[in-house]
Formats: C-alpha cells, sequence, structure tokens
C-alpha cells in the first residue's frame, strides 16, 4: 500500500501578506525558496499551492494541467454571490486571460497582428510627442499622476481607435478591478465594486462598437469585430470581455512598469548616469527593471487533472500560485539576483509570463518603456528623486507605486 501525502503547511513561520512584505516582499520570497520546492498556505484565497523558484513558476506556466480558467471559484464563493456577480462572472470568465485552448488560442490568433513589432512603430512618434506635451515645462512633479498613469491608458486608445478616453472614469474602473484581481480573500464588497467597473466598461464599449460597426478602422476593436463577422469571436460577452481587458491590462501592467523603472533607476545613480553615456543599454535596462521589480509578481492556475508535485499530492480544483516575483530573484537562475545591473542579459522573462498565456502585449509594453525613458534620460538628465521611501500601493499582485515625485537638479552656473 503506498504511502499517503499530505498537505504541508506554509515554511516560514510568519503570515506572508505583513506590512513588511509590501514594503519589500523579496526577503519573504528568498525564505519561501530556500524552505523548500512547494508550500500550501491557508493565507491566500482560503488554500493554495505557493511556488517561488524560477523553474518550477515557468514549468507551470507553461504546462497545460495547470488551466487558467479560474473566474468561477473566484468571484462565486457563496450562494449569495452566485446570484448577485451572475453578470460579472459571465463577463470576466469570458476574457482571454482566464481560457485554455482552443478558445485561448482562436481570440488569441485574432490580435497577434496588432502586437507584432511593424504594427507598433508607427506608435512611437505620436507616444513621444505626448510623452513632451505631458511633461512641458516641469521641473518637478509627481512621475505617476504627470505620466505614468495617464500615458498607458492614451497608448491603449490609440491601439483600440477609441478617439478620446476619459481617464478619470477609467482611472477608477480600473483600479477597482486591480483591487479585486489583488485581494486575497474573498471580499463582497471589492467584487461588487468591480463589477460595477467591468459593467461600466461594457456599456462604454457597446457605444464605441455601435460606431466602429458603420466605421471600421484599422484598430485592435475592429479586428475583433471582423472575427465576429467571420464567427471566430462570438458577439456579446465574448468580444465586449476582450475589449475590456485589453484596455485594463495595457493600462495597469505599463503603468507600474513606469513607474516601478523610473523609481529603481534614479535609486541606482551610477546606473542611470551610465544609461546617459550608453543610451544603447535601453533596452537591456528596461528588461532588468521587468526581473528586479515586477510589475505582476504573480499569477495563479487551477489543477486541471491530480497530480504529484515535488512530493506533494495536487487535486483537481486546486488553486496553484505562480510567485513571477520570487521567481525573478531565484538565486539558481540569476547570478546576484538581488543587484540591479543594467548589462545584464536576463533572458526570457517570466514578468509577462510564459507558455500559451504569454503577456500578449508584452512589445507594447517594452515599447512604452524604451520610448518613456529615452525621453527623460534627454529631457532630465539630472533627474532626482524627491523621497527616497518609495510609496508603494500595496497590491499584492500589481507591485506598483501610488505617488513618484521629482526633480530636475538645475546645475549651479560656473
Amino acid at each position: 500500500m503506498s504511502a499517503v501525502l499530505v498537505r504541508q503547511p506554509l515554511s516560514p513561520s510568519r503570515p506572508i501578506f505583513d506590512a513588511a512584505f509590501f514594503s519589500d516582499p523579496y526577503p519573504t520570497y528568498a525564505e519561501l525558496r530556500e524552505a523548500g520546492p512547494i508550500h500550501w498556505s491557508e493565507e491566500m484565497f482560503g488554500g493554495a499551492w505557493l511556488l517561488a523558484r524560477h523553474a518550477d513558476v515557468e514549468s507551470v506556466l507553461r504546462d497545460a494541467r495547470f488551466s487558467a480558467q479560474r473566474t468561477g471559484g473566484w468571484v462565486m464563493q457563496s450562494q449569495q454571490a452566485r446570484g448577485e456577480l451572475r453578470a460579472f462572472q459571465q463577463l470576466f470568465a469570458r476574457a482571454m486571460l482566464f481560457l485554455d485552448a482552443p478558445d485561448h488560442t482562436r481570440i488569441r490568433s485574432v490580435l497577434n497582428a496588432g502586437f507584432r513589432g511593424e504594427a507598433l512603430q508607427r506608435f512611437v512618434p505620436p507616444i513621444e510627442r505626448r510623452v513632451d506635451e505631458l511633461l512641458a515645462g516641469a521641473t518637478e512633479f509627481d512621475f505617476m499622476q504627470a505620466l505614468a498613469q495617464p500615458l498607458p491608458a492614451e497608448v491603449m486608445a490609440m491601439l483600440m481607435g477609441i478617439a478620446s478616453i476619459d481617464r478619470c472614469d477609467f482611472a477608477a474602473w480600473s483600479a477597482d478591478l486591480a483591487a479585486f484581481i489583488g485581494a486575497t480573500e474573498t471580499s463582497p464588497y471589492l467584487a461588487q465594486r468591480a463589477q460595477a467597473s467591468l459593467l461600466a466598461m461594457r456599456r462604454y464599449f457597446e457605444q464605441l462598437i455601435q460606431r466602429r460597426r458603420l466605421a471600421p478602422g484599422d484598430d485592435l476593436v475592429s479586428r475583433l469585430l471582423q472575427a465576429e463577422s467571420a464567427g471566430t469571436v462570438q458577439s456579446g460577452a465574448e468580444l465586449l470581455a476582450q475589449c475590456a481587458m485589453l484596455l485594463f491590462a495595457g493600462y495597469e501592467t505599463t503603468r507600474n512598469l513606469l513607474g516601478n523603472g523610473l523609481q529603481v533607476l534614479l535609486s541606482h545613480p551610477e546606473q542611470w548616469q551610465r544609461l546617459q553615456r550608453e543610451p544603447d543599454l535601453l533596452t537591456a535596462a528596461v528588461r532588468e527593471v521587468l526581473r528586479y521589480e515586477s510589475p505582476v509578481q504573480y499569477t495563479g492556475r487551477r489543477v486541471a487533472t491530480d497530480l504529484v508535485l515535488h512530493g506533494q499530492p495536487l487535486r483537481r480544483g486546486d488553486l496553484v500560485i505562480a510567485l513571477i516575483g520570487a521567481a525573478n530573484r531565484d538565486p539558481r537562475r540569476y547570478a546576484q539576483p538581488d543587484r540591479f545591473d543594467i548589462t545584464r542579459r536576463p533572458g526570457d522573462l517570466l514578468s509577462f509570463g510564459a507558455g500559451p498565456h504569454v503577456c500578449i502585449g508584452a512589445g507594447l509594453t517594452l515599447m512604452e518603456a524604451e520610448v518613456v525613458f529615452g525621453r527623460l534620460l534627454r529631457r532630465y538628465p539630472r533627474l532626482h528623486l524627491v523621497d527616497t521611501e518609495p510609496r508603494w500601493s500595496g497590491n499584492p499582485v500589481y507591485r506598483g507605486l501610488s505617488t513618484l515625485p521629482v526633480r530636475q537638479i538645475v546645475a549651479a552656473a560656473r
């Protein structure tokens, strides 16, 4: 008779999400990596398996036995929720982010062309102009408010053919969705706010789609409508879910990369100065920012079939949390992982995921970051942080800053 395998408790003795974690999660990640390859924690979503080592995180993200279709158990936590949040679940669950093959593959094939390098290059000049406009005349400013928050929303609006976007409404909608996705415990309040915001986004896109049917263009919404006509994308919830989640994901990830990147670069002034001298290092610098301070710290999967991983029994339906932020600092994968080095060649990044669900907008995000940092290096060569202590937003999934005050130091006259 074979031995019965039981779930082992989380090895570290203290809770994961204490105050110190949100300031600096990396000591906790290091503790997890060294304590063992897999941990069971009751702290996340009522119980989840945690993986913190690079090899395990990458393997799970590439393995079809771990499903991205997890929103049902996430949203519909109670009988009451099944009634009150049904509209939320019907829309949320149809987003490409939460679909497996063949549905994921079908929808992704429609959008791939819009995110290829040649398609994105035409947006570089208008992004450069917009960066200059947003920072015109500024010598001291909150980088998050001035640029990191408005620019990604406007860029996604360009890609989607949105002539104008109400920045205030969209920022609030996005904040509600991010708070819900980042919550580690069921919260009816957060779920209801997220539902209200997602349904507001649906109404916004319903009106846009009506106009675009009459006047199609060369944009992502028009691509989705062409696919709808061809029968590749379903009308209704599936079509609207892609529009809403594309706008949200393109905004949330990029704004945090911009803020994190500038904060890290300015807190390593020797690296900022080296970029001044060697601008060809900019691409490598952006990729190192993604490794060092990933905008997405973890992602979840549901076990699709019973299996054993590192001696632990994983049952169908179990939640697995792949800790991307921990994997990016794994010394088994990176030499001196806690050292920020813009000359590093990190290879394939887990910050955008891996496997079939690798972020479709990775190229866009990288391009935006290179444009923004390139313009800042030219316009603000003596840029400094006003506060040395970062003001993190406190979301465990989307690591980002609430504010980032910066100042251009004026050189003294000789």
